[in-house]
């Protein structure tokens, strides 16, 4: 998992106050394996940190930018 606040929808809202990956990337982006990943799940699931709430962007097609 790469996770990236650039690619970010939800970058510069209210939900990026309380994000864990804001805490953790304030310089930038950060590669997750599979066991650190699954252990941000199961902290969120018991309330420990909030869930993960990247949500990446779609890219935009090069008609689209006209």
């Amino acid at each position: 998992m790469r996770i990236d606040c650039d690619v970010c929808a939800m970058r510069n809202t209210d939900a990026c106050t309380d994000c864990v990956v804001t805490f953790l990337l304030a310089a930038g982006p950060v590669e997750l394996d599979e066991a650190e990943s699954e252990a941000l799940g199961n902290l969120a699931e018991v309330g420990l940190v909030p869930r993960l709430r990247l949500v990446p962007r779609k890219e935009q097609s090069p008609a689209a930018n006209g």
